[in-house]
C-alpha cells in the first residue's frame, strides 16, 4: 500500500485515521466501489498493495496496485513489511504495514479492498469497518468475469469455485452490500464510511470541550 497520507491541519480531525476493509468474490466490483468513492468522501483515501500478478489491461502501477516479482514480496514478507498478505488466485497480495500505520496516526481515513484471508488476518491486528460486497448471484458474477475479458475459461472457473468458498465468510463482516445497480451500492457503501466517521467512539471530543466547553471557548466573549 502507498496512499498519499499527508492532511492540511484541522483541529476537527484530529484524531486517529480510520481503517475500512472491502472483500468481495473476484468480479463483485469490490475496486471499482472503493476507487469511486474515494472523490466523494473528503479524508479518505484509497490504499494501494502490492501484488504480484502481471497488471492487466489499463492498470498503473502505484495507482492500481504496486507490481513487484516473487522475490520481493517475499523480501517483504521476511522483514515484516506486510501486516497481511494472501495467496489469491495463485498469486500473491499484500498490504505494507509502515504506510497504514502512518496513515492512521496522521488521521487519514483508508479504504482497502482486499480478499477474505486478508481480512481475516487483518481483523485480529487492526480495528476497522468490514464491509462485504456480494454480486446479484453468482450467473451474473460469472457473466462478470467473462465480460471482464482478462482470464481464460479455466480461470473463470476456478474464480467461480473460490467464490463459493469466500462467500462462507461474509458473517464475518460489519455489513453486506449486494451490487446489482452499481450506483445504489455506491451509495450505500458512501453511507456506512461517512456514518462511522461521525461514530460518537470516533469524535476528537477534546476539540469539542476546548471550543465549545472549556475555558478558551469565545461562546460567550
Amino acid at each position: 500500500m502507498g496512499s498519499d497520507c499527508h492532511q492540511e491541519e484541522n483541529p476537527r480531525r484530529n484524531r486517529r485515521g480510520l481503517l475500512f476493509v472491502v472483500s468481495a468474490p473476484s468480479g463483485a466490483g469490490k475496486t471499482t466501489l472503493c476507487k469511486n468513492v474515494v472523490p466523494q468522501i473528503p479524508n479518505l483515501r484509497h490504499a494501494v498493495s502490492y501484488t504480484t500478478r502481471p497488471p492487466r489491461s489499463g492498470e498503473i502501477e502505484g495507482k492500481d496496485y504496486f507490481f513487484i516479482d516473487v522475490k520481493t514480496f517475499q523480501e517483504k514478507i521476511d522483514k515484516n513489511e506486510l501486516i497481511e498478505w494472501a495467496k489469491v488466485h495463485r498469486n500473491l497480495y499484500g498490504t505494507s504495514a509502515d504506510d497504514l500505520t502512518r496513515c492512521e496516526r496522521e488521521g487519514i481515513d483508508l479504504i482497502l479492498d482486499i480478499d477474505t484471508q486478508g481480512a481475516a488476518t487483518l481483523k485480529k491486528k487492526k480495528e476497522g469497518t468490514y464491509v462485504y460486497i456480494l454480486p446479484p448471484s453468482l450467473v451474473t458474477l460469472s457473466q462478470r468475469l467473462i465480460d471482464r475479458q482478462s482470464d481464460s475459461e479455466e480461470e473463470i472457473a476456478r474464480r467461480l469455485q473460490k467464490s463459493r468458498e469466500e462467500i462462507l465468510h461474509y458473517r464475518h463482516y460489519d455489513y453486506v452490500i449486494v451490487n446489482e445497480a452499481f450506483e445504489n451500492a455506491l451509495e450505500e457503501l458512501k453511507s456506512i464510511i461517512i456514518s462511522e466517521q461521525v461514530r460518537m467512539n470516533h469524535i476528537n471530543h477534546a476539540w469539542i470541550e476546548e471550543v465549545f466547553i472549556g475555558p478558551h471557548s469565545k461562546a460567550f466573549s
